[in-house]
């Protein structure tokens, strides 16, 4: 039977949008079951602590569980990458962050492409840094500690909290644009790197704000500046690198990641939840006491945040000739 013209090109339109109506459906029953939550760092850290916030916050309001999944190793690659190589059905997703932007070029072999293989879902947060050094050094400014580590060259310590980590990348930003040679010292974390620099077993670091504003208030650390374009809050009468060493920046920050074939009317849900979440003066608060300044960012603005990164932190690696430890 041949169908006329007219009703024939209503069927074809019909079947035409019948996966369109059925990716809206998906995306309005979303999510019908538990949503694993990746963070690929250990138990405790800023990064946990943001996982959690939000998860709990995605539980109460989209109706069914945000579980973490904590899944350490290799610098944040091994829960990444089981992330990349799940489902991309919205039900596992990805606390992203810095490491995820330094390890495209830290790492020479991994086995995804992150800006390829995550989908940007929504900016969390950004904190700054803070250059921050042992009262013995004789400097009080950023333009008298270049004078003093020019003229004391691979005199001075810079600690971190290991190799490629946001701090170390930080100071050799520093060094390269500030032109002065300090030696680095990895730590296998923060806390014993703070002790050190506190005791003065290493001079100089960049550790973020919120792990040394307590150190900087008692006296026990001189903060020189901070690393973002803009002062800080917690630091208001601090100044920034920036003013001293004309284009300088870095800062740490947060988002949400989901493998890259995730429906964008997922995608586009999970961005507004969270972006009502940041909007909430409670949560609002909550992450400042964490040092950081909300990103609320579309998934097309994270995705370059998260490009321009990864080709700044690259250009250091590369540089400096970083290696992982």
């Amino acid at each position: 039977m041949k169908l006329p013209r007219r009703q024939f090109l209503h069927l074809a339109a019909s079947v035409a949008a019948l996966p369109a109506v059925s990716r809206a459906a998906w995306s309005q029953a979303y999510p019908s079951r538990p949503v694993r939550l990746m963070v690929p760092l250990a138990p405790g850290g800023a990064t946990d602590i943001i996982a959690r916030l939000i998860g709990q916050w995605l539980s109460e309001h989209l109706g069914q569980q945000f579980v973490i999944e904590n899944r350490p190793g290799s610098g944040t690659n091994i829960g990444t990458e089981a992330v990349v190589r799940a489902s991309p059905d919205g039900y596992t997703l990805l606390i992203v962050s810095s490491p995820n932007a330094i390890n495209a070029t830290l790492y020479d072999k991994l086995n995804f492409n992150f800006i390829r293989d995550i989908a940007p879902v929504a900016g969390i947060i950004s904190h700054p840094l803070v250059m921050v050094m042992n009262p013995s050094v004789p400097a009080k400014t950023v333009p008298e500690f270049v004078a003093y580590a020019k003229a004391n060259p691979r005199k001075l310590n810079i600690a971190s909290p290991g190799n490629g980590t946001l701090n170390h990348v930080s100071g050799e930003r520093f060094k390269m644009m500030a032109g002065v040679d300090m030696v680095h010292v990895p730590y296998r974390s923060g806390g014993p790197a703070l002790t050190d620099l506190i005791a003065g077993q290493v001079q100089v670091m960049f550790p973020a704000t919120v792990s040394s504003i307590e150190y900087i208030r008692a006296g026990r650390l001189r903060a020189l500046a901070v690393t973002t374009a803009t002062r800080s809050e917690l630091l208001p009468d601090i100044p920034t690198v920036g003013q001293f060493v004309p284009g300088y920046e870095a800062s740490g920050w947060f988002g949400l990641g989901a493998p890259k074939a995730t429906p964008a009317e997922i995608v586009e849900k999970l961005n507004k939840e969270i972006n009502a979440c940041l909007a909430d003066a409670k949560m609002k608060a909550r992450l400042a006491d964490l040092g950081g300044d909300v990103l609320a960012l579309s998934p097309s603005d994270f995705g370059r945040l998260i490009a321009d990164e990864t080709e700044k932190w690259g250009k250091v690696v590369r540089a400096a000739n970083l290696k992982p430890e």
